[in-house]
């Protein structure tokens, strides 16, 4: 039943929104089906992201190109599965990593771009892969 409340958030950390789902398929294939709200991973290392996920865009030095977007997409999801304990950060972060960097080349990014994006990564990352609570945004309610 309809609510005669209004509710709705501000999305402070991100800034883009699928409007579809989006799979792909990687080489993580955990031990179990992962199913989250937004991320699903199955045994056979298919990945979906679903409708409504939001994101980023690349962090730190990247700038958001198109031949950035997919791949930082991709990137953000895994390191949010590592942030939830979903997947270990310590044995999936350099996959994430170097997936992003794959993903970027075939996407029409240069190779220099695209390793460099993925060194700063490596040496700057840890910190957004760590076991964390995902931070909650604030609701509000209208009337």
């Amino acid at each position: 039943m309809p609510s005669n409340i209004a509710r709705y958030r501000n999305l402070k950390n991100y800034k883009y929104q699928l409007v579809s789902d989006y799979s792909i398929a990687i080489d993580i294939k955990p031990g179990a089906d992962i199913r989250t709200q937004f991320i699903d991973l199955d045994t056979q290392g298919a990945l979906t992201i679903k409708n409504g996920y939001a994101w980023d865009g690349p962090s730190g030095l990247g700038i958001d190109t198109r031949s950035f977007m997919r791949a930082s997409l991709v990137h953000d999801a895994l390191y949010q599965l590592m942030r939830a304990e979903y997947l270990d950060c310590n044995t999936h972060r350099r996959y994430a990593d170097d997936f992003l960097r794959a993903i970027c080349i075939e996407d029409g990014m240069w190779r220099l771009r695209a390793w460099f994006n993925c060194m700063v990564l490596r040496l700057f990352g840890k910190m957004s892969a760590r076991p964390a609570p995902e931070p909650k945004d604030e609701i509000i309610c209208i009337p």
